[in-house]
């Protein structure tokens, strides 16, 4: 299968999923503005590209009004920690930098490796700010997390496993702190509530008080970090 699918004038990118449990061929819209295929095991390639023939009007109503993607370069601009920096290339040493009163982040290195770099940095200090987050809120439940992974997934941003292993995506560190703060808590919060229940959303209140903002905020503007690329 082809890697985007033509629908409304734009290529949208095309994510096809293998479900154990699926009984029939699901379509939805991913947060980057593409859409996610859910199929049963075993499915026929030729099955799956008539299906999505078929949905091409729908995929185009749904997903083909959704923002371009913003490609990471030299001299563009992207939210880090809910500030929006100017990325600039200065060649010369491998050295990054972020000058938060500039607002620039500042990559070395041969401009091949430009996005790559970027990226990396973002993982980093995704990394720092979670496992500080973290941090923070296992105590107040009295419970430690057995592991703390980073991945890029669009369906969620992040997980918690009833063994306590937590696993977040790093794109959360472009959002505002307090958006991060909300998903450690919820997800922290799942330490002791493995449910969304009524003590789930209260437990979760009381380790961040302004749950409602975090949370509307990335409902809201979620899907545009997903749309930033790193290619």
């Amino acid at each position: 299968m082809p890697d985007f699918v033509e629908a409304g004038g734009r290529q949208v990118p095309v994510t096809v999923r293998e479900n154990a449990r699926a009984k029939r061929l699901i379509l939805r819209v991913a947060p980057d503005g593409g859409v996610i295929v859910t199929v049963p095991p075993r499915t026929r390639k030729k099955v799956l590209s008539d299906f999505i023939t078929r949905h091409r009007d729908w995929i185009a109503e749904r997903a083909g009004g959704a923002a371009a993607p913003v490609t990471v370069a030299d001299g563009c601009t992207i939210p880090i920690r809910g500030a929006a920096i100017r990325l600039v290339h200065c060649g010369g040493r491998r050295v990054t930098r972020l000058d938060t009163d500039s607002r620039e982040l500042s990559i070395g290195g041969m401009p091949e490796h430009f996005s790559r770099r970027v990226k990396d940095f973002l993982r980093k200090e995704a990394k720092v700010d979670l496992t500080a987050a973290v941090s923070n809120h296992a105590v107040r439940v009295g419970l430690s997390p057995n592991a703390l992974s980073l991945k890029d997934t669009v369906s969620r941003w992040g997980s918690c496993t009833s063994d306590r292993r937590l696993s977040f995506s790093w794109r959360i560190v472009m959002a505002p702190p307090n958006v991060l703060d909300y998903l450690v808590a919820h997800e922290v919060a799942h330490f002791k509530e493995m449910n969304h229940s009524a003590a789930f959303w209260a437990l979760c209140r009381d380790l961040c008080p302004d749950m409602d903002e975090g949370r509307t905020w990335l409902k809201a503007n979620g899907a545009s970090l997903h749309r930033i690329r790193f290619d």
